[in-house]
């Protein structure tokens, strides 16, 4: 090669290179040192929520909507909601005295009355002072059949990671040499009184992409955490990995390892002493519970367990515990449940020896009590429980023949059940007292045509008088994602502070949700999820043309995946609201992959590796897509410090974009609470006080 093509080479070598640094600098992300918690990021946080508060907290409204936010939330007439707890019933209750919260007892008969007598096991707040931490409770799992010993999940601060302690609920002390396991994102299962499965990472890096564990060992009473015994090891490209332990009235145990390798897929292992077995179920299949010697599982697509049998998404089906631990390989599901064209299976949960299991009939909620008969049979008892609301399951006794449920309704105060599952009776235990006047109020149901023709339905909340004229201030709810069912409920603050006022509440069961099972919620999946943000728009245009409301009166709030809903419908239809609520929200979903929790929801979302899925994301992102010059309303964005789940990142990032081009906005973090609104019932009635100004200020002004 002579010089002058080499010189010719090198410098077009250069230059290409040039131009791909220049392409690469416009296309950087200027605003990615606001994924990361440095003194430049949270000075940048604390001068955006000065500027938010000196507008949404200086409102004279503010400290009147505060107090009565915070009243409700702190109101000592609200239901203690109760589990089954060694003969007893244990609630965990937060208070204006006991901030962090008290985890308490009492006799079942007790309960009953209206004023029970009840015993302090645990006090956060004293816990949290001694260790000079800010503990947020985040349950208590405890060891069968005794249930004396307990592992309490202590969050700092409201994130998903927890700090395990062994805790005795005689003694009212944690366990002198006891379990404990540092802060982490963890999974503990009971194998016996001295044994814990856990999957925890053991060192450095052992966890998956999305950051969950995939290393499951046996840890024995007394052993330190380096001398546990790997059993099961899954990979880095999992969602995550985790044990679990189910026990049945007749003393049968199954304990289990569940591997994920993608949000919506899962193995189930058998743990035996001979080793793991692999259950040959689908991979979206979901355990529910253990019932009569029978592993009951939710069905989220369609299965063919044999050359003869074909079973249908949806269903819910047993598999007998000892015959698929002798063959895991060839299981033989007996049918429970079958939904119809407009029913969905929601949960199930097992006493003794029955089957507590909810569903819903166009968006209203059902029980039922299923019962095993010799044959091998299932029978139906529909539970007596009031119509046309929602029904909840809150607690079970694997021991007897109890089980509480919830009632509720966007009007009807929240009521507490107890069924009799050997008789199929019911009783109502407690009411919640009316939280505000709903007396001139309705609910109804409507139908929405979306742009593909699907009808979806959507529930309105108003006046019995209200003049369909358009001029009447509206909240419109979404969330759309994950197979999550929305269904009414008793909000007494929305009902206080907004319906009270002249205020109409709407709520849209768009595609992405479970209202209508899986097949519902996996026609917006992945490159398919412009249905749910098109149910969404095509629902508040139903409203306007309705009369209900006009885009002068409608805002529309969502959280989370309803975040990344939020912020979608702020770029697709920005004429079409008045205000948008953007609460703890995914935004940037060209690096949700790289932030916190993200790469679990790839089966939701898709992947930028993948071509098409990456295009389609592109097109979606909002903070991708927020564009100069457009006629924006002025949205408001929170988020918290301590999400580490969805993260607070998407939502600075969505904020710093819109200063850039001048478009006005509202941004507030609050500095705790995980993936809420607060790590304590005073910054809650906080953040629902500003949201609440934002709205009353953009709506009814």
């Amino acid at each position: 090669m002579t010089i002058r093509p080499l010189i010719v080479l090198i410098l077009s070598v250069i230059a290409g290179a040039t131009a791909a640094m220049a392409s690469a600098a416009k296309d950087k992300d200027p605003y990615i040192w606001l994924e990361t918690d440095s003194p430049r990021t949270l000075a940048w946080v604390k001068a955006q929520n000065a500027k938010t508060s000196a507008v949404l907290e200086k409102d004279p409204r503010f400290e009147e909507i505060y107090r009565e936010a915070l009243k409700i939330a702190e109101a000592e007439d609200r239901i203690p909601m109760p589990a089954f707890l060694g003969g007893k019933l244990a609630n965990f209750w937060r208070d204006a005295d006991h901030v962090r919260g008290i985890w308490r007892t009492t006799s079942v008969d007790d309960y009953h009355k209206a004023m029970p007598s009840w015993t302090t096991i645990l006090d956060l707040d004293a816990v949290a002072k001694d260790a000079k931490a800010n503990w947020v409770w985040r349950g208590a799992n405890c060891a069968e059949p005794e249930e004396r010993r307990c592992l309490l999940n202590l969050s700092d601060g409201g994130e998903d990671a927890t700090t395990v302690r062994e805790f005795d609920v005689a003694a009212k002390s944690f366990v002198d040499g006891g379990f404990a396991l540092p802060h982490g994102k963890q999974d503990v299962a009971w194998e016996d009184p001295d044994t814990l499965l856990v999957a925890r990472e053991w060192t450095p890096g052992d966890l998956t992409t999305s950051g969950y564990p995939f290393i499951v060992k046996r840890l024995k009473r007394g052993q330190p955490l380096d001398e546990a015994k790997e059993i099961y090891r899954g990979s880095r490209d999992d969602v995550g990995v985790s044990p679990m332990t189910l026990h049945d009235g007749d003393g049968h145990q199954a304990t289990l390892i569940a591997r994920s390798p993608s949000f919506f897929e899962t193995d189930y292992f058998l743990v035996t002493p001979q080793g793991n077995e692999k259950l040959a179920l689908p991979p979206k299949a979901s355990i529910q519970a253990l019932v009569s010697g029978q592993l009951i599982v939710s069905l989220q697509q369609d299965w063919s367990p044999s050359a003869d049998r074909h079973l249908t998404q949806g269903m819910l089906v047993a598999l007998d515990l000892d015959e698929a631990t002798a063959e895991p390989e060839h299981l033989k599901p007996t049918v429970i449940y079958t939904p119809g064209p407009r029913d969905s299976f929601q949960s199930a949960i097992a006493t003794k020896d029955a089957l507590v299991v909810t569903t819903l009939d166009n968006v209203r909620g059902r029980a039922y009590v299923y019962r095993r008969a010799a044959d091998g049979s299932w029978s139906k008892r529909k539970l007596p429980l009031p119509d046309n609301d929602a029904i909840d399951i809150v607690s079970a006794d694997t021991h007897g023949d109890s089980a509480f449920l919830e009632v509720s309704g966007f009007l009807q105060p929240s009521s507490l059940w107890l069924a009799d599952t050997k008789s199929g009776t019911v009783a109502k235990v407690k009411s919640l007292p009316a939280k505000f006047d709903s007396s001139d109020l309705v609910v109804e149901q409507f139908e929405a045509t979306s742009k593909d023709g699907t009808k979806v339905p959507y529930f309105v909340v108003h006046k019995k008088d209200m003049k369909l004229d358009g001029a009447n201030p509206t909240i419109l709810y979404a969330y759309g994602g994950f197979q999550v069912s929305v269904t009414p409920s008793y909000s007494a603050t929305m009902g206080k502070l907004w319906l009270e006022k002249g205020g109409v509440y709407a709520v849209a069961n768009i595609r992405g949700g479970g209202e209508f099972g899986p097949a519902w919620h996996d026609a917006a999946l992945k490159t398919h999820r412009q249905r749910a943000f098109d149910d969404f728009a095509a629902v508040g245009r139903d409203m306007i043309d309705r009369g209900i409301t006009s885009p002068r009166r409608l805002g529309i709030e969502g959280g989370s995946n309803g975040g990344l809903l939020m912020g979608v419908e702020f770029n697709q239809h920005p004429e079409m609201w008045h205000a948008v609520d953007i609460q703890v929200p995914l935004l940037d979903m060209l690096r949700y992959e790289k932030i916190d929790a993200g790469a679990s929801w790839v089966g939701e979302y898709g992947s930028v590796s993948n071509p098409k899925e990456r295009a389609f994301l592109a097109k979606i992102s909002p903070y991708a897509n927020i564009k100069r010059g457009v006629d924006y309303p002025q949205p408001l964005v929170w988020t918290t410090t301590k999400d580490d789940r969805v993260g607070p990142q998407h939502a600075r990032k969505f904020a710093a974009r819109l200063a850039e081009y001048g478009i006005p906005y509202y941004f507030y973090e609050v500095s705790e609470g995980g993936h809420g609104s607060g790590a304590n019932l005073k910054e809650g009635a906080h953040t629902t006080a500003l949201q609440l100004v934002y709205f009353t200020r953009k709506l009814m002004d």
